[in-house]
């Protein structure tokens, strides 16, 4: 499955919330979510677009796939 390339840092943060993810700390630009069952803490850029590889990188800390990704969009 191909990732999606139009993904925003907020609509990014929107689909880890509905997955349990809470907001834990915003520093600039960065912003720090956390999960207590399985612990998972993430780093997502605040920003227009998510690169690929770093978009790659949060839904492998998160424990997401691509697929579960675009159903939570």
């Amino acid at each position: 499955m191909k990732l999606p390339t139009d993904l925003s840092g907020q609509e990014l943060v929107k689909a880890l919330l509905r997955v349990g993810f809470v907001v834990n700390r915003q520093r600039g630009s960065h912003i720090v979510l956390r999960r207590a069952d399985p612990y998972a803490r993430v780093v997502v850029p605040d920003h227009k677009q998510v690169r690929p590889g770093t978009l790659r990188q949060i839904l492998n800390e998160a424990g997401i796939t691509v697929e579960q990704l675009l159903q939570l969009r």
